[in-house]
This record gives structure tokens, sequence and C-alpha cells, in this order.
């Protein structure tokens, strides 16, 4: 009997003994001139040959025929790995002389000359299977899985616990075998279980709020308009694809955390863009006034200060997509308090902005030049100033008569009651709620004419009466000459009202009340050297400066009308 016949009746058996499910016959895995798959030989009929031998295999593997190739990997690597996967071993070694493309598929140690595969075919082709020595934009594998790992990293499973189809190898290292099982494709990519709604990226990952985040429970499908954002999957669901909405196992364009997309914000995109979730995002990033988030790539990092210092912006600055749903966007979300302390779960969205637009460095200009200039809009909204509008605590003014109800003067509102996006150029925004683009500079809901010279209208200060009432400011109820400023002298509100606050560390509850805080190109010193608001008490106060180029010499006035208080709020 020839070897030949010997090596086919060795081949037989071992299919025969196994289970019928578990038959690389039937595989791309075949490579042999029966093989399902494109790829195969010419006239070779053996199966198992292009990865056993019976004998003289390579030492230390499971009757290998194939030779490494003596690649020099580039291994997997992040800012948030904490292990250190080298170069590859055991048995992912063993894949890798197919699947790094660097030696003919028909190279095998038993035989003289190299098997012929048909359509001229010799390394494995380019395309998703074929990974490269670059394997940086791949999961990673050959590193030591180990319980003190685990507890380091978070949000991973102890290895003790992986009893199931997902195994370590003998050293307990990861592998690719652990996701794979090169004999059975049954559930599809040779997977070694089925990855509906990412079962098999569960057996070892457990993020944190994932059973909560929409990502894991939304039955949100595809619309059918171009791009397809589910590629890799026959999911049809957010919920069904899970972990590979937003990553992919191998060959990823983001190398760090194997994102789809090497730009962060495209892989948000893919379903952001009203083709799956109802709202359009992607449409609001390019309105002229917009969070940034094209503008910078690959400076995010997830683990990096509470403050942001390297001025940046991107979605997960803001949103955590393993934890954010429909009823709290931002769940799972760090900020900084009004004292300036982290918090791990913001309460309050300005918490989130406080991260960027309170003590950070290097932040662009005041977009008005006042008497007292300030950027950082945690001092300028802390409770202990002068005044400040309500975002972090209740006003310090007890008599706003000029609120629309249910507004009160106790009432409290957020930085997106005025931060937000637009779809209605005269009355703000009916659309998907978050600043994230607006034709308002800067990122206002409605409209704010800050020109001076501005003419008196609803739609150019639609932002400021939409929590206060047009009649009552113009009626002179929150301030005897609102009307005459405001219409006759066509003074915009903001030449006297600083919008965020004044800090105490600045301003001080004679000159700084009511949220005064003067645009010094439109107000200046008088002949007396003074620019100034002096608050005399309840509904008293004078203006000691020079404005539109008239002196106002200690000019007194009262409050009238509903006898109310300060018109700015605060």
């Amino acid at each position: 009997m020839s070897i030949r016949t010997l090596l086919l009746r060795w081949c037989a058996i071992l299919l025969c003994v196994l289970p019928a499910s578990a038959g690389v016959v039937d595989t791309r895995h075949n490579l042999s001139v029966s093989g399902p798959g494109t790829i195969k030989a010419t006239t070779e009929d053996q199966v198992c040959i292009f990865c056993h031998t019976p004998h003289n295999s390579v030492p230390d593997s499971p009757l290998w025929n194939r030779a490494s190739s003596g690649s020099n990997y580039i291994p997997y690597s992040s800012s948030t790995a904490k292990a250190a996967p080298g170069q590859p071993t055991r048995s992912s070694i063993l894949c890798l002389s197919c699947h790094d493309g660097t030696i003919a598929l028909g190279e095998v140690m038993n035989r003289p000359s190299p098997i012929l595969m048909s359509g001229g075919v010799t390394t494995l082709p380019a395309g998703a299977t074929r990974l490269g020595t670059d394997l940086s934009d791949d999961h990673p594998i050959s590193f030591n899985y180990t319980s003190a790992l685990a507890a380091q990293r978070g949000e991973l499973v102890d290895p003790g616990t992986l009893t199931g189809a997902v195994k370590l190898d003998s050293s307990g290292q990861m592998q690719c075998t652990s996701c794979h099982d090169p004999h059975n494709n049954n559930n599809g990519k040779f997977l070694v279980m089925a990855n509906i709604a990412s079962a098999l990226c569960n057996a070892c990952h457990v993020k944190n709020n994932w059973t909560v985040t929409a990502h894991s429970t939304s039955s949100k499908t595809w619309n059918g308009v171009s791009p397809d954002p589910w590629t890799t999957t026959d999911a049809t669901t957010v919920a069904g694809n899970a972990c590979e909405n937003c990553h992919v196992p191998h060959n990823a364009g983001g190398h760090q955390r194997i994102l789809k997309y090497v730009a962060e914000e495209d892989n948000c995109y893919a379903c952001h863009n009203g083709h799956v979730a109802t709202k359009n995002i992607q449409t609001e990033f390019s309105k002229s006034s917009r969070h940034p988030i094209v503008d910078t790539q690959g400076v995010h990092q997830p683990a990096e200060s509470a403050v942001v210092n390297t001025r940046h912006v991107e979605c997960a600055d803001c949103h955590n997509s393993h934890a954010a749903n429909a009823s709290n966007p931002l769940n799972g979300v760090s900020g900084i308090d009004i004292l300036g302390s982290p918090v791990t779960q913001v309460t309050q969205s300005h918490q989130l902005c406080f991260r960027c637009h309170g003590d950070s460095l290097n932040k662009p200009a005041a977009l008005t030049a006042r008497r007292i200039q300030q950027t950082n809009v945690r001092l300028e909204f802390n409770t202990g100033n002068p005044s400040y509008h309500p975002v972090a605590g209740a006003g310090k003014n007890p008599n706003v008569p000029s609120l629309i109800s249910p507004l009160t003067a106790s009432s409290q509102i957020s930085c997106q009651s005025c931060h937000n996006n637009n779809t209605n150029p005269a009355t703000g925004g009916t659309g998907p709620n978050g600043p994230h683009g607006s034709t308002y500079r800067p990122l206002l809901e409605r409209q704010y004419i800050t020109t001076d010279n501005t003419s008196e209208s609803a739609s150019n200060y639609a932002l400021c009466y939409k929590c206060h009432s047009r009649t009552s400011i113009l009626g002179d109820q929150s301030f005897s000459l609102h009307n005459k400023h405001i219409s006759g002298e066509r003074t915009p509100c903001n030449v006297c009202h600083d919008p965020h606050g004044i800090s105490s560390t600045q301003g001080n509850s004679t000159n700084n009340t009511h949220l005064i805080n003067f645009d010094t190109s439109v107000v200046t010193s008088n002949n007396m050297g003074s620019a100034e608001f002096i608050d005399k008490g309840t509904f008293s106060g004078s203006c000691n400066l020079s404005c539109h180029g008239e002196n106002h010499n200690h000019i007194k006035f009262d409050y009238g009308g509903g006898g109310g208080g300060g018109g700015g709020g605060g």
C-alpha cells in the first residue's frame, strides 16, 4: 500500500470519527480540489495535508505541516491596553502561516514542491482573512490572560470562568483559537460560538452599563439608504450588531481599540446619519457653528484627565458608547463639578461642559471684549458670584418679572437651554437635542444678535425672549429704561449683560449685580474717568460711564413697572 493511500485513509478515519458538524470538508479550509471555496488546489485531493502530516511534523505542534514564515509582526497596542502582546506564539503562529499572506498556501513540509492552486493563486489573496504582518489592527493575541490582568484592566471576566466555548490555550494565553475553531464553520467565520448580539465578545468583555445602553438594546434597523453601516455581520438591528456597530476584530481602520474607521466620528456617523438612528446628528456638524469634532484625530484618549488641556473634542468626550441611551445620553460620562472637583458620573450637563470650558488651558478668547474678562465658565456660574445665570444653582435675584411661566426666580436651567442644535432660523430648534451644531455662533439654539446698533425684534433677540417675555422687557417691568436702550438706542442686550455671570474673584455686588459687565466696544470711561454701574439697593441704581459717546455721570434710575428685579437674570 502506497504512502499516499495510507494518508488518504488516515484523513478519512480522522474525519469519520469527528461529528458531522465539526468536519472541515465543507468549509473554506478544505483547500483540496474538492473544496467549496474559490481558493483551492488544481489536482490535490487530500484535505488535511494543507495543515497536517502524520510524520515529521513541526515540533510541539499538532502534526503541523507548515513552516513559520519567520516574519516580524507588529502587535496590537493602545493607550488603554494593560496586556503587552508580543510576537505571536503557539497556535496563533500556525494560523498566521497562511493568514499573514507571506507563505504560499501550497507550501507544505512533506512535499518537495508546493501544491499548485487554481487560478494561479499562491499566497492568501488580499481580503478580510489576510491579516498581513501588521497585527496592530487586529484583536490582540498571544498574551497572558491572568486574573491579575483582569483585575487591573477592569471590565474583563476572570480567566478562571472561561470554561465554555471560549478558552485560553494550555499556557493561559489568548490565541486565535480562543475565538476560532479551524475545523468547524457552523457559526460562520470559524467562530467557536455564534456572535449574535456580540455573545462571543461578551464571553470576555463585561463593559459597565452595557446591558442598558442603546447599542445593546435598540431594535433600530437600517433604512437601506447607502452606505451600509453593518458590512461585517448579518445582523439587522443595532442590538444584533452590538459591539460590531463600532468595532471589528480584524483589519480595523482605527487600530487602537479596533474601531471600524480611522476618524473617530465616522464610527458614530455610520448610524447617526439618520439612516439607523432617527435623528441625523451628522448633519449638525456641517453647520457654521459646531463642536469641531473633525478638526483633530487621535488626540482624544479614554483615560485622559478630567480637565481637558490638550484642546480637542470628539463624540466620545461627551458620550460613552457603552453606556449612553435615549433616556440618558450622558450615562457613564465623567465631569467636573462647580467647585472644580472630578465626578465619575455627571448628574447635570454643565459638569460635562466644565471639562473643556472650565479650568482647561488654551481656551479661545471671549467673543465680546468686556470690562471683566473671563473664559472659565465654571467660575462664571459659581453660585457665590454677585450674579450668574442659574445653571449650577437657583439665581440670586428674587424678582424677575420678565420670566415666562413655568420659569420662576427659583428655577434652574442648563447649558443646553442656550447652547443647542437649531433647525428654525427664527425661533430655534425642533430637531435633535445637544450642542452639536448651529447656524448661530456660539452654538446657540436661537438667534442672539450682539452687534451694536441692531433693530429690536423678536427674531434678533430670540434667545433672550425664549425665557424673558418680550412684552415685559419692552414694557420696562424689569428696568425703567429697557425700551429706550433696546428700541430707541438700538443697543443689544449683550452690551450691558454678560450672559454667563461675573466671577466673585473679579466682580462685586456693587457693580456686577444683574449680570452687568459692559461691552467695552460700546461702553467706555466718561469724562470723570469711570465706566461702571452702581447698585443702590432694591429697584435702584445709577450709571457712571460713556455709552455711544454720551457721558452718563451718575445718572440715576429706578426700576419701574412691576417693581421687579434685575433685567438680565441672575
